[in-house]
């Protein structure tokens, strides 16, 4: 548990990309099997204890600590997992328990095998035994969200890079292995064989687009490449082998169970890349009624009739156990379009290709894009391979331009991570006739689209105007304004102004508007797509 604790430290005071790659490849040589092998399913979000949550670990804290005193402490740091491995009375501190750190396998294998009742007890023991640096590493490997800079990618690039081995190849296997991950770790040493996955249904990398950006328009030959929709759903992968079939998200997550009509339409031996949503008649519906869908345990009757699953296919990787991946992109649509005419699965079409003549062309498309409930343009090399990641050049998304809307600041909740000194997480409003006059109805929240400079101005003016607190939130004085960007708004029943915005974001920081010229709920009705 220590080493792990040591690699979690390093990373989140090592900036530099190169440096956390070093790191992550040290503690994979330098690990035995199964403790790497945990560790690595920790930095890439694979492990859960659904028996420990944060609650479980306040209230321990509780037990040991002064209320107001952890109260105020954490308001301050605005970590769970900091504030507690502060103020644990361990053994660096008096009437701390001498004990024997427990190893991280240690830890992972009894958490997974305990009963809810067991697990306080569990994790005072170890609590006792670790220093504030173990302590810290604990409580994160059980709430999850390690915020150390490292994402699923960045690990399997540091193995690539202590084994030798190409990142696309880990990539491929990686989503048929469980951790510990000892067949991985064997075949990167050298001590074992490549790990079959072709037995089953498993999620192949998915090949990612890169933004177009202002810049770049006009920069290349766009003759080169084709053109497609970008249909606003979400991104799926479909495959299919025998009798076994899945649905994967994007990024490798399960959802076959969710979408049980979608799988029933899998009679096929292939892999296929599309895009989720929900049509009726051949009318795709906006993005909120595909949300009623997702994360879904169970789906009823009811919604499989109101809003009915749809993929529409953009890409053909695998046909009757052939990799087509390396073939040129028309030449993996004219094979898919050859397999669709064949198989003709229910609940699936064919995504268009769009005609167009040059970047004009292109431009008055998307322009269009809104109306039509289409949230952008794929251009994709004709010639292009389907490779795994988000290579430059082969596949560009221009998507339609984001709606805006001036608000007024309401409230500010301090961060997590880095910012957890600073209220960067901001709820904003809209005004609203009332018949005591225009107030203000919360319309969104968001956390991110200011520079740190402009986070630095936000918190102080945050604290100068604070009228009201509400624990780890802030009124404010209705005295700034800001405008939000944002992709979509719909109907919602569980906000107070009955909208939702979909990924709001702060676009500009009006200090010279006053807030009574802010924008009214109404402006906001009228953008809503039904």
């Amino acid at each position: 548990m220590q080493a792990f604790a040591r690699l979690m430290e390093r990373l989140v005071f090592t900036p530099s990309r190169n440096g956390k790659l070093r790191l992550i490849a040290d503690y994979a040589a330098h690990t035995p099997d199964p403790d790497r092998g945990w560790a690595l399913a920790a930095l890439t979000d694979g492990l859960d204890f659904p028996t420990a949550k944060a609650g479980m670990i306040r209230g321990l804290a509780l037990e040991r600590l002064d209320p107001e005193l952890f109260a105020l402490s954490y308001d301050f740091v605005g970590d769970l997992a900091e504030t507690v491995s502060l103020m644990w009375p361990g053994p660096e501190r008096d009437g701390g328990t001498e004990g024997e750190a427990p190893a991280l396998s240690d830890v992972v294998e009894r958490l997974r095998a305990a009963g809810r009742s067991e697990v306080p007890g569990l994790l005072a023991r170890w609590l006792d035994v670790l220093d504030a640096g173990g302590r810290f590493a604990l409580l994160k490997l059980i709430t999850g969200g390690l915020r150390v800079g490292v994402s699923a990618r960045l690990a399997k690039t540091a193995l690539a890079d202590w084994s030798g081995t190409p990142v696309a190849e880990i990539e491929e296997v990686w989503h048929g292995l469980r951790p510990p991950y000892t067949d991985l770790f064997a075949w990167l040493q050298g001590n074992g064989p490549r790990p079959d996955i072709e037995a089953g249904a498993v999620f192949r990398p998915v090949m990612l687009a890169h933004p177009l950006e202002d810049d770049e328009i006009g920069g290349f030959d766009v003759d080169a490449y084709a053109a497609e929709w970008k249909w606003d759903g979400i991104r799926v992968q479909l495959t299919a082998r025998g009798a076994d079939r899945r649905v994967y998200s994007r990024t490798g997550d399960e959802v076959t169970g969710a979408f049980p009509e979608i799988a029933e339409a899998m009679a096929f031996d292939a892999v296929l890349d599309g895009e989720l949503l929900v049509v009726r008649d051949g009318v795709v519906a906006p993005f909120n009624h595909l949300q009623q869908r997702l994360n879904r345990k169970r789906v009823t009757a009811k919604m499989l009739a109101e809003y009915p699953a749809w993929v529409r296919l953009y890409d053909l990787l695998i046909e009757d156990g052939e990799d087509v991946r390396p073939l040129p992109f028309e030449a993996r649509r004219a094979r898919l379009e050859a397999w669709f005419d064949r198989v003709r699965p229910a609940n699936m079409d064919l995504s268009p290709m769009v005609s167009f003549t040059g970047w004009d062309g292109l431009a008055a498309l998307r322009g269009g894009a809104r109306e039509a409930a289409i949230e952008g343009l794929m251009l994709k090399r004709r010639d292009s391979a389907y490779v795994a990641g988000r290579p430059k050049g082969p596949w560009y998304k221009w998507k339609r331009g984001p709606l805006t809307l001036d608000t007024v600041l309401m409230y500010a909740q301090r961060g997590h991570g880095k910012r957890s000194s600073y209220y960067s997480d901001y709820t904003f409003g809209a005004w609203r006739r009332d018949p005591d006059g225009a107030v203000l109805v919360p319309v969104g929240k968001a956390y991110f689209g200011f520079t740190d400079e402009e986070l630095q101005q936000l918190d102080r003016w945050v604290r100068n105007h604070t009228t009201n607190r509400f624990g780890p939130v802030r009124e404010v004085t209705p005295g700034l304004v800001l405008e939000v960007a944002f992709d979509s708004v719909h109907r919602s029943t569980r906000h107070k102004s009955g909208l939702a915005m979909r990924f709001p974001r702060i676009h500009r920081i009006r200090w010279d508007k006053p807030v009574a010229e802010a924008d009214r709920v109404e402006t906001l009705e009228a953008m809503i797509v039904e």
